[in-house]
Parts: structure tokens; C-alpha cells; sequence
């Protein structure tokens, strides 16, 4: 035990009690606040408040279960979460919220995990005096502030690094050189779309290794993942018609992600799914400068142009053909490139620096909650 802290159930600090479970979407009015708790299952307003703001509420079910909200607005909870209406004189409600975000609360079942109002009521926690719950709140709060600070500042540090590559990346391909020209992107290259007929690999067939059965989700910006890749036997292979790609090849997703993309590279084998296509570039056009074109707000604008269907948009490999490729001679090409790669390089670097900082800020809190709740703050 810490101190003078006791082992309590969240029974004797607090109202454990289900959200209202007779709401339904259709009851909202818009003239109420936001639901306090939309992120846990349901959006909307509603015209009554049943809850006081600060009172800590808990997802109890689905993708979000576990998760902690603090509204500071008076709030009406929803289905499916869990209020927690402190006792007074026994915790606070930050301290109880700052508290919960720090532990693995207790769930339930694996495909659609859920947390029981009864294992919530008899979940045992340590707490201390008001007094000092109180200060150890104001601790973090301060702590937390600078921290959201120091993040919001990385991560626009990190969009600002994106911002840089891709303003130099559009500003190439706008202020063309006398001798760039406009080529429809079907005089570029080929193209050939996975094999759609009956000998399409089922995911019956697919197998831990073998030949890759590269999808949209193997696509990154380095090139194909292949750490998840998906495998087909090699007589499945051989049976299909097209969609087999080559060194060099680019992927270009057609519908779901579209616009993805990504080079093979060195990879010499392997079949597409049929969300994809095969860009197969042409002795006029080299391989990293058609992936610097996918990359540009140019072919986005081509995206949006040629683009079919609302709910799902998708192209064609046809109205890919037409796209408008600014593009100067192959000597020039390689000038072209160098500059993108040594700028990508450095923005990459940047990228990465940052994305570290963000990740060691979010450590930086994880630890202070530790701190705060085993006596140590």
C-alpha cells in the first residue's frame, strides 16, 4: 500500500450505472448540446441532460470499449457506456478519470469485447485522501497541458515537413522547362489488369508462402510490404491469363483506396488482385519519375477528374491512359528525380524525427499516470 492510500471497489467510490438505454437516434432534438460521449457508439443532440459535466463515463462495448470520456458539459449518456458518478467526500471525478485511463479495466469476450456493470463495481483501486487526489490532479494537469502543447506543435511540425516536399513536388511539375511536353499517360506505358476470369485466387487458395497475391493493403510508399503479404501456390499462378507483374512495375489501385500506388521495385514475381492495375512504363518515361507524377496534386487533379461512382469511387485502366502526364526527355527525367529523391530524403528524416517526438510525448503521459497512481508523483 501507498502511504496512507486504501484498496477500494469503485462501488464505495462512486454510482456505477448504465448509460440511458431508451435512447434512440430518432429522439434526439437539435436544439440540445452534443452528446458528451459521441466517439463511444452514437452522435447527435439530445434536449435533456441527466449527468453533470466531470463526471467520468466508460465505452462499454465494440471497437472503443474501454475507452475513458470526461465531459464538461452537463450530458445525457448513451447506450452501451458506463457513468461513473463520484461519491463526494471519496474521489473527485478527474482524479477518478485520470485514474481509469491508467489501468486495463477488466473485459470481456474476444470478437466484440464488452465490460460488465458488476466487474466495474467490484474493480479494486487504490486511492488517498481528497487532498491529496487533488494535488496529484493538479500536477497532471499542469504536466498535461505543456504535453498537448509540445505535441500539437510536433504534429503540425510533421504536416509542415509533408507541406515542404509537396509544394516542391507540385512547383516541378507547374514551371515546366521549355522542353517538357504533354503526354496522355497510355503513350507512356502499358497497362494490365489482374486476371478476373474463374482462375482468380479465391482465399481458399492462398497459402503462407509461395508467389505474392499483392492487394491495396501491401502497397506503401516504400515499395510492396511484403511482411503481410499474401502467397499463392505456383500452379495457381501459372493458371492465370494476366495481371503478372515484372521489375519495375507499378500498382495502381482502381477502386477501394484509390490512387494508391506503389513500385515493385526488384520484386520479379508475383499476380495482383483485381483492384489493382499494373503500369508497365515504356522506354520514353523511367520508373521513379512516373512514381513522382502518381505523387503530385497534377495526377490528383486527373483522379478527380476521371473518377466514377459516389459511395465507391473508382477508374478504369482506360481512363487511367488518359491521363496528362507534364513530362521532359528521359535525360532530363534523371536530373528530375535526383532532386526529388535528396528532398524526399531529408523530409523523410524530418518525418521520422517528429513521429518520435510524438510517440515519446504520448510515453511521457503514460508514465506520469503511472507515477501518479503507484505513490511516485
Amino acid at each position: 500500500m501507498k502511504g496512507d492510500w486504501k484498496s477500494v471497489t469503485l462501488k464505495d467510490l462512486c454510482v456505477v450505472d448504465w448509460g440511458n438505454t431508451s435512447l434512440t437516434k430518432s429522439s434526439y432534438a437539435e436544439d440540445g448540446p452534443y452528446l458528451a460521449v459521441s466517439a463511444a457508439g452514437c452522435d447527435g443532440r439530445i434536449a435533456h441532460r441527466e449527468h453533470q459535466r466531470f463526471t467520468p463515463v466508460l465505452s462499454a462495448i465494440g471497437a472503443q470499449c474501454g475507452r475513458m470520456f470526461f465531459p464538461d458539459e452537463d450530458f445525457t449518456a448513451i447506450k452501451n457506456t458506463i457513468t461513473l458518478t463520484p461519491k463526494e467526500g471519496e474521489v473527485t471525478g478527474r482524479f477518478l478519470f485520470y485514474l481509469l485511463t491508467s489501468v486495463q479495466l477488466p473485459r470481456r469476450g474476444a470478437g466484440q469485447p464488452f465490460i460488465s456493470k458488476g466487474d466495474i463495481q467490484a474493480f479494486s483501486v487504490d486511492v488517498p485522501a481528497v487532498s491529496e487526489q487533488q494535488r496529484i490532479v493538479g500536477v497532471l494537469d499542469e504536466a498535461f497541458e505543456g504535453i498537448a502543447t509540445a505535441k500539437a506543435n510536433a504534429e503540425q511540425n510533421l504536416r509542415n515537413s509533408r507541406a515542404i516536399f509537396e509544394s516542391h513536388l507540385h512547383s516541378i511539375f507547374l514551371e515546366r522547362g521549355p522542353s517538357w511536353e504533354e503526354k496522355l499517360l497510355g503513350n507512356l506505358c502499358s497497362f494490365e489488369n489482374g486476371d478476373r476470369g474463374t482462375n482468380y485466387p479465391s482465399k481458399s487458395v492462398r497459402t503462407a508462402t509461395g508467389i505474392p497475391f499483392i492487394n491495396a493493403g501491401h502497397l506503401t510508399d516504400d515499395g510492396i510490404d511484403l511482411e503481410s503479404m499474401d502467397y499463392i501456390p505456383r500452379e495457381r499462378f501459372e493458371l492465370l491469363s494476366n495481371g503478372k507483374i515484372r521489375k519495375g512495375d507499378i500498382l495502381f489501385c482502381l477502386r477501394g483506396s484509390l490512387g494508391k500506388f506503389a513500385s515493385v521495385g526488384e520484386l520479379s514475381e508475383g499476380a495482383i488482385a483485381s483492384s489493382l492495375v499494373i503500369i508497365r512504363p515504356g522506354d520514353s518515361v523511367q520508373n521513379e519519375f512516373l512514381v513522382s507524377y502518381l505523387r503530385s496534386p497534377i495526377c490528383d487533379a486527373m483522379i478527380s477528374q476521371f473518377k466514377n461512382g459516389a459511395a465507391q469511387p473508382n477508374l478504369s485502366a482506360g481512363s487511367l491512359r488518359n491521363f496528362l502526364v507534364p513530362i521532359p526527355p528521359i535525360e532530363e527525367q534523371a536530373v528530375v528525380v535526383a532532386l526529388l529523391v535528396e528532398l524526399r530524403a531529408e523530409t523523410t528524416l524530418l518525418e521520422a524525427l517528429y513521429r518520435q517526438k510524438v510517440e515519446a510525448l504520448d510515453a511521457l503521459k503514460k508514465s506520469l499516470l503511472h507515477q501518479a497512481f503507484s505513490g511516485q508523483l
